[in-house]
C-alpha cells in the first residue's frame, strides 16, 4: 500500500536563462514539471511510499521522465508507455522586477492526453493512504477530466488542489468541477486569488477560509497566500505558520506543490496542527531556494530549517 497515489501530467520545462527573454534565448534550461508528480517526487524525498500514474510517450523523452521521477523515489510502474504521442512542454521566461514571470505552454495531443480510464489500474488509489489530484487535469480536456472523475469514486481519501490554469478553464468551470467533488475531499488547497475569482470569496482572510470550509465540510483546508503565509481550518481550529525560515527565492515556481507535498507527509505522520502547518511553510521555503520544480529535500533539511540553520555535516 502506498502511503500517496497521485495522478497528472508532467510536461517538459524549458527556461530562459534569467533575466532573458524568449526572443533573445539561444539556449534554454531543460527540466520536467507537473503539479501532481511535484508532489509524489517531495513526498518520496521525504519518505513516504508515493506512486505517480500517468502516461508517457515511448521514446527518450518519456524515459528521461521516468527515470528522474524513480530517482527520487517515486513509484512509476503504473505509468503507461504510448507510442507516436508526444511530452507536452512549457516554456519559463523569468522576469526581472516590474516584470513577472510569463509562462507559455504547449501541451496539446500529448501522450497523457490520450489516457482512458480504462487504461489506468486503479487498484494503488483504492489501497493508497490519501490520493493527491489539483484542477490543472479535469481542465484538460473530456478524456482527463473522465480521468479526474473517476479517480475520485475510486480513493478513500482525496487531497485536492484548485492549482486553476485560466489559459485551460474558466472560473465558472472550475468552480462547477470543484463544487461536484468537494463534498468527499479531506485535505482541500487553494490560493487567496482562487477563492475570489472562483468561488467569488473576498474580505478577510479567516472570513474567506470559512466560506471555503462550507464547500468542503468534510476537509482540513488550507487558504494560500504567497507571501503573506497560509492560514488553516481544521474542525474549528485555525493555523497560521509560527515558525518559517528566512528564503532567498531562487525559484518560485512548485512552491504550492512543495506545501501541499510537506502538509500531507506531516499530516500522516500523526503531527498536530501547528506541526503540520509548520512544516509545509518550510517545505515551501525550502523549495524556493532551490532551481526547478521538485523540491530537492530530505526529512534532515527540513529538520535544520524548523531549528534555525544548519548543523554541521560529517
Amino acid at each position: 500500500m502506498h502511503d500517496l497515489v497521485t495522478l497528472g501530467e508532467v510536461l517538459l520545462r524549458l527556461s530562459v536563462p534569467s533575466p532573458g527573454r524568449v526572443e533573445t534565448a539561444r539556449t534554454l534550461d531543460v527540466q520536467i514539471g507537473g503539479a501532481e508528480a511535484n508532489v509524489a517526487a517531495a513526498c518520496a524525498r521525504l519518505g513516504m511510499k508515493a506512486a505517480w500514474i500517468s502516461a508517457l510517450p515511448a521514446n527518450p523523452w518519456g524515459d528521461r521522465v521516468r527515470r528522474e521521477l524513480a530517482g527520487h523515489g517515486v513509484d512509476c510502474s503504473y505509468v503507461r508507455m504510448v507510442d507516436g504521442a508526444r511530452l507536452g512542454v512549457y516554456f519559463l521566461e523569468y522576469g526581472a522586477p516590474p516584470r513577472p514571470i510569463h509562462v507559455l505552454y504547449d501541451r496539446r495531443d500529448s501522450a497523457f492526453a490520450r489516457l482512458g480510464p480504462d487504461e489506468v489500474d486503479w487498484a494503488p488509489m483504492r489501497q493508497a493512504r490519501v490520493v493527491h489530484l489539483t484542477g490543472i487535469t479535469p481542465a484538460l480536456g473530456p478524456a482527463a477530466r473522465a480521468l479526474s472523475e473517476r479517480a475520485f469514486r475510486e480513493a478513500a481519501a482525496v487531497s485536492f488542489d484548485v492549482n486553476y490554469r485560466a489559459a485551460l478553464w474558466t472560473p465558472a468551470e472550475a468552480r462547477a468541477f470543484a463544487e461536484s467533488v468537494l463534498p468527499t475531499v479531506r485535505f482541500f488547497f487553494v490560493g487567496r486569488e482562487e477563492a475570489s475569482s472562483i468561488f467569488a470569496l473576498e474580505g478577510e482572510p479567516v472570513r474567506v477560509i470559512e466560506g471555503l470550509a462550507r464547500l468542503a465540510p468534510k476537509a482540513t483546508v488550507t487558504l494560500l497566500q504567497g507571501h503573506e503565509g497560509s492560514l488553516t481550518l481544521d474542525g474549528g481550529r485555525l493555523a497560521r505558520p509560527g515558525r518559517t525560515p528566512p528564503v532567498q527565492v531562487v525559484d518560485p515556481i512548485g512552491a504550492g506543490d512543495a506545501y501541499v507535498a510537506g502538509f500531507l507527509w506531516a499530516a500522516l505522520r500523526g503531527c498536530d496542527l501547528q506541526e503540520t502547518v509548520d512544516t509545509a511553510s518550510t517545505v515551501a521555503a525550502l523549495k524556493c531556494s532551490i532551481w526547478g520544480d521538485i523540491a530537492l529535500i530530505s526529512p534532515r533539511d527540513v529538520q535544520e530549517a524548523l531549528a534555525g540553520g544548519p548543523s554541521v555535516r560529517r
